[in-house]
């Protein structure tokens, strides 16, 4: 498994996750290309070498000619919807700013959709955003780790005028995640950044067991008596001998569970794909008898603990429930390899089940089988066998 870890030892912020991806390996010809399906104009991608306290790095900026426009978080939701950006990275980008919509909408006692973005609504923070997804996605990373972060001290100016250093919607965002001072008199975590890292981070701290690969370092804007890069490190996750138990994986995760026989059974679906977009691991229904003999379904989730309360916040707000029920469990399942099939229709992940150092199950992506089925006009099961065999062959199966 592909993973990234963020070493923030001087804050980080949008520019500085792109500039480490672009220094570790992401093709900016790649970037551009992908970033022309937003469908906007009006923005320059700029790229540099830069030297800070002798150590080499990539500068990334965003040059814009539009100046002082405010967006509300319906519009950027808009603009990804329109877009022709793959539906992962479009799910990723919507949740990073659906998680910026909610730490500003406490911040301001806002609704999330009267919520005007100022600096994070410019067209530089919505490329910047959407350039960290797309590279991640790019470069094949799976999940990413992030060491602890330094928040600076001091004030700030914006929008709103002089503020404190961490702005309130950056430390909202950064709830429940280690963080330390840093020393300097200065903002080290932007807006952006804290939004980024908080919502694709798995976890926070030391740095996982890994092979690294690539290693890449983005450059911020600010000169410090350290040097203002950002360095990433991609590679292979080496699962540690403690965490497999017979040959499988183990992990803690939190079950929420629901009773609901009151709501008309079309909104499950929508409210699915909500839960999905906020973290959900899994969701499934399952039909049960109430009192009075009353059918009902009893919906279930499965997230990690971290994304537990964007969880609560789909189903209180979006289903009929009065109220869930939640415990901890433990998870054993088999050690995850993926990699890619190419197919004459088109690239196709495929996941690879290990147990006990041998392959025992592979499943192309459905998603990806259902996309090309529909460019291709070719029969899906024709799509997912292809996938298949070619990943056997790849893996000198057959």
């Amino acid at each position: 498994m592909k993973i990234a870890y963020f070493d923030c030892f001087s804050g980080i912020s949008g520019d500085m996750i792109v500039g480490a991806l672009l220094d570790a390996g992401l093709k900016i010809e790649t970037l551009e290309k992908e970033l022309k399906k937003l469908g906007l104009t009006g923005y320059q991608l700029e790229v540099n070498k830069v030297v800070k306290k002798g150590i080499s790095a990539t500068k990334f900026k965003v040059k814009i000619k539009e100046e002082g426009v405010e967006r509300r978080f319906k519009d950027i939701l808009t603009i990804l919807e329109k877009s022709k950006l793959d539906e992962e990275i479009k799910k990723e980008t919507q949740k990073i700013f659906f998680n910026i919509a909610q730490a500003e909408s406490k911040i301001h006692q806002e609704d999330i959709d009267r919520i005007h973005f100022h600096e994070i609504g410019g067209l530089d923070s919505i490329i910047d955003i959407t350039s960290a997804v797309i590279g991640i996605k790019t470069l094949g990373i799976e999940e990413i780790y992030s060491s602890a972060l330094p928040l600076g001290k001091g004030f700030v100016e914006c929008s709103h005028g002089i503020i404190p250093v961490p702005a309130p919607a950056t430390l909202e965002l950064l709830k429940n995640i280690p963080t330390y001072s840093g020393g300097i008199e200065s903002e080290m975590i932007t807006p952006t950044g804290a939004a980024i890292i908080s919502t694709l981070a798995k976890s926070f701290g030391e740095r996982p067991l890994m092979k690294i690969e690539w290693i890449g370092y983005g450059a911020g804007e600010k000169e410090f008596r350290i040097p203002n890069l950002l360095r990433v490190s991609i590679g292979e996750k080496i699962l540690k001998d403690e965490n497999l138990k017979d040959g499988y994986v183990s992990d803690e995760a939190v079950l929420i569970e629901t009773n609901i026989d009151d709501m008309n059974p079309e909104f499950y679906d929508y409210i699915m794909e909500q839960l999905f977009s906020r973290g959900a691991l899994d969701v499934f229904l399952t039909p049960i008898q109430m009192k009075k003999n009353r059918p009902a379904h009893m919906l279930s989730i499965i997230v990690y603990e971290q994304d537990l309360k964007k969880i609560l916040e789909v189903l209180f707000s979006e289903s009929t429930t009065l109220g869930v029920r939640i415990r901890e469990i433990k998870r054993l399942r088999l050690a995850q390899q993926n990699i890619i099939a190419e197919t004459k229709y088109g690239k196709i992940r495929v996941k690879v089940g290990i147990f006990k150092g041998e392959i025992k199950n592979i499943a192309p992506e459905f998603e990806d089988c259902k996309k090309m089925t529909k460019q291709h006009q070719v029969p899906l099961k024709e799509i997912y066998e292809e996938a298949k065999k070619i990943a056997y062959n790849k893996l000198g199966l057959r």
